[in-house]
């Protein structure tokens, strides 16, 4: 194993190892972001999923999942020459200029396959199956990512070699998540209740919080594209801001045109919309740019998140209007706002004299991505909803995944509700019997309090579940569900 080499650069090592910190806090970022936006009975399903994700790819990306991307000389798929992180060299790489050493490469890596495959649970909120997702996981990222990563990434990449331009993952990344969320999302259908049943985010300041995380992690994922601290790193960090705050502003007056209010929400999902697009360009445009890419990123992004409800398409925190839409957006704009005064390495975009040759590049290697994302993943999830089911029951999802599939609950208002109980060592207290009223009492009168709870009950409360008192009623599609 290689661990030093001749022409390393300890300055960008250094920069190629910070930013990749700063990308690893970018999972809890979509972690939280993605569970502010969950109703409360779902927040933990959503952060143990990103949480599961961090662990499974990180072990996976050891074994053979960079050796499956950057591994061997073939324009399609890896080797295993380099399994388990064996055998690192430059050269076998195929990348001689690299000024770190390969292993600050394959741990930087590892975290863009980390943060694709967590994007995806945004779009299968509230209804995946906790033991079908670690499966989706494994298969997805060896049969899906890593020869995406290998078409682009890599020298040897068939993209690569065409010529397309992808500065940190636009195509690998959000094109390839969003593709897959939307075929997951038609895999497992809509939840109980879409579109008809208000299903509004629990906790925006949770959201906020996660784009705010995002942003700043975000400098890493495109700085850090660089693989040296110098000038190039400089305009990507720069970028990355001009365009994350032009779409924060064309998504307000979206919704400020369309709706009357512009919204925290929508702030938020602007903000994330134009880091996306920024992705694939932010090393190739000038900040001038980068500020008409996140411009129109958020205002597309905003009206495509509408789209879904038209060809009912139930992708729960819109991945696909965001990370699908805005990933297409940004790698065709390089084909418009390259400039190789820029990057060197980089090509002439059409507004730069480059001809249409750069914008037809991107357009093909983003529609055989989103594609082959789409068939593949689609075929996994429909393989596994055969062999072991991915979808909760019904009942399931009407308690709230954290209770059935992790036996936790994310806030404990009223110790009295079993409901929000996950852990306790006192018994469950048994189902009271009926409370009477006089026979004058108004339908509407204050609510008689529980036995042993200091709070009365909750007007119209629902009654206890039928998992912990009695026997499981049928709902009308023939689910089973509490009464």
């Amino acid at each position: 194993m290689e661990l030093t080499a001749p022409a390393i650069d300890p300055g960008a090592t250094a920069w190629v190892l910070a930013s990749t910190a700063l990308v690893l806090l970018m999972l809890p970022g979509i972690a939280v972001f993605y569970g502010g936006m969950v109703r409360a009975k779902h927040v933990l399903g959503m952060l143990m999923q990103n949480f599961t994700a961090l662990a499974l790819v990180a072990v996976l990306w050891v074994l053979v999942g960079f050796s499956l991307s950057f591994g061997g000389s073939n324009p399609y798929v890896g080797s295993f020459a380099h399994a388990g992180l064996e055998n690192l060299d430059r050269a076998a790489l195929h990348l001689p200029d690299l000024q770190i050493p390969p292993m600050a490469l394959a741990g930087f890596q590892m975290m863009f396959a980390v943060v694709t495959v967590a994007l995806i649970t945004g779009a299968t909120a509230d209804r995946w199956r906790f033991g079908s997702y670690v499966s989706f996981v494994v298969i997805w990222t060896i049969l899906v990512y890593a020869p995406v990563a290998r078409w682009v990434f890599s020298p040897q990449g068939w993209a690569a070699q065409l010529g397309a331009l992808d500065f940190a993952g636009g195509t690998v990344v959000h094109t390839n998540a969003g593709a897959a969320a939307v075929a997951m999302a038609l895999v497992l259908g809509r939840r109980r209740g879409w579109p008809d049943v208000s299903m509004r985010p629990h906790n925006v300041p949770l959201v906020l919080l996660g784009a705010g995380l995002l942003w700043f992690g975000w400098l890493g994922f495109n700085g850090g594209s660089a693989l040296r601290a110098d000038a190039l790193a400089s305009v990507a960090v720069v970028n990355t801001v001009a365009a994350a705050a032009a779409a924060v502003l064309t998504w307000m007056a979206t919704e400020r045109v369309r709706y009357g209010k512009a919204t925290t929400l929508g702030a938020a999902s602007g903000a994330i919309a134009g880091l996306v697009a920024v992705t694939p360009a932010a090393g190739f445009v000038s900040p001038l740019g980068s500020l008409v890419i996140g411009a129109a990123a958020g205002g597309i992004c905003a009206l495509l998140v509408g789209f879904k409800t038209w060809i009912g398409l139930d992708d729960s925190l819109d991945v696909a209007a965001v990370h699908l839409g805005g990933g297409a957006v940004g790698s065709l704009c390089v084909g418009l706002f390259a400039s190789k005064a820029i990057n060197p390495a980089g090509a002439d975009g059409l507004f730069y004299g480059g001809g249409y040759a750069q914008l037809g590049r991107q357009a093909l290697v983003v529609a055989v991505v989103a594609v082959y994302s789409f068939v593949a993943t689609y075929a996994i999830g429909a393989f596994l909803d055969r062999l072991i089911g991915n979808r909760v029951s019904p009942r399931s999802e009407s308690i709230g995944v954290d209770l059935t599939q992790h036996g936790e609950a994310a806030y404990q208002l009223d110790p009295a509700d079993p409901l929000h109980v996950a852990r306790s060592e006192a018994p469950l207290v048994p189902r009271p019997a009926a409370a009477t009223r006089p026979e004058s009492a108004s339908h509407h009168a204050a609510p008689l309090p529980r036995p042993g709870s200091p709070y009365p009950a909750r007007p119209e409360a629902a009654p206890p579940n039928s998992r912990l008192y009695g026997t499981p009623t049928r709902h009308r599609d023939g689910g089973e569900g509490s009464r």
